[in-house]
């Protein structure tokens, strides 16, 4: 680390699948950190944390280091909601050097509902007013929206022993959905998360009801930032569909002027469009899928490829649409031999069988 000072944990956790566990850890961090991985000794460096996990004699062993005492207990956080995650349904434990500290998370804020308005059809936007929106300006583009029963005093979670989240549980059960901070109005004290209203009839869409529901005056919390900051090059290539629009309009509004910008996004129809605001030039094509035919598939998929193999050297490739299109463009982007730092590939949303 960087720091002067250095703060440490150590922890060993024991998953039903080591070996697997390992895997499924660089698949999702190579997102957020510099990841590398030897054997069975993975390491990992981010701007608040380094990470090595090591496998012996089926214990991971946890290395955890950041700058400060409050970045290492939401990092620890972090790790121990991420492999609690990737074990399933298979049992696991986690036991750390230190005690996780008691009390409220460093990282909750409590937000109010301002306003709510549709964007499109399919797109609506709640303002919400938050007292110290400090930590949104220049953090991650995401967060974890926390809703509390309506007609009930909201009650926050905490830590766990094994430093994971102490979700309240029965009446005092929370909504909990991740979304993008699409803006952040420091002036006003604002921020805008934008809510995709699926069509679908007999799916539970709870994010995208609070949203349909929204009235000011009503209590929320924001858990982050964290993950996806807006890329530093001089050439971007966006790529997702309506579930990355808000992220993609965020980019485009916060990059350099003079940076280029070729974007593909594909949403249901015209009337899901929306400007990409920016104060450098945006190249946009649009995708609509009411305009493909029945049978087609891979539309998007086909023209993200193309725009791969047509971009100038050195562009900084962004994506975020549903799993297994991103697992193909990583593929594809790895056979060309694409420098990874100069890529940033997740996936918002799964689809069905």
């Amino acid at each position: 680390m960087n720091g002067i000072q250095e703060f440490r944990l150590s922890g060993v956790a024991l998953p039903t699948n080591p070996i697997s566990m390992l895997d499924e850890i660089c698949e999702h961090f190579v997102e957020h950190a510099e990841v590398k991985r030897t054997d069975n000794l993975v390491f990992m460096k981010s701007e608040s944390a380094t990470v090595d996990i090591r496998l012996q004699d089926d214990r991971l062993l946890i290395g955890l280091v950041s700058p400060t005492q409050e970045q290492l207990q939401m990092n620890r956080t972090m790790i121990a909601e991420h492999l609690f995650y990737f074990s399933g349904e298979d049992p696991m434990t986690l036991d750390w050097s230190e005690p996780a500290p008691l009390g409220a998370l460093p990282n909750i804020h409590a937000v109010t509902v301002v306003s709510a308005e549709d964007v499109t059809p399919r797109m609506r936007r709640v303002k919400f007013s938050c007292a110290d929106v400090t930590p949104f300006i220049e953090g991650g583009m995401h967060v974890r929206l926390l809703v509390p029963p309506r007609d009930r005093t909201p009650v926050w979670p905490g830590v766990r022993d094994d430093g994971r989240i102490a979700w309240p549980e029965g009446e005092d059960e929370l909504l909990v959905r991740i979304y993008t901070i699409r803006a952040v109005d420091a002036e006003r004290g604002e921020l805008w998360v934008d809510f995709l209203q699926h069509p679908a009839p007999g799916v539970k869409t709870p994010g995208a009801d609070f949203a349909r529901d929204a009235q000011p005056g009503d209590s929320a919390a924001l858990l982050g930032p964290g993950g996806g900051h807006a890329p530093d090059a001089a050439s971007i290539l966006l790529i997702g569909d309506e579930s990355a629009l808000p992220a993609i309009a965020r980019i485009c509004a916060e990059v350099a002027p003079g940076t280029r910008i070729h974007a593909i996004v594909e949403v249901a129809n015209e009337a899901e469009e929306q400007p990409l605001v920016s104060g450098t030039a945006v190249d946009v094509r649009w995708l609509h899928r009411s305009h493909y035919a029945a049978d087609a598939r891979g539309t998007l998929m086909a023209s993200a490829k193309a725009a791969i193999e047509a971009m100038e050297p050195g562009t900084f490739v962004w994506v975020a649409c549903e799993k297994d299109d991103v697992r193909s463009l990583r593929a594809f982007l790895k056979a060309r031999n694409h420098d990874r730092r100069q890529m940033y590939a997740a996936w918002y949303w799964e689809r069905e069988a």
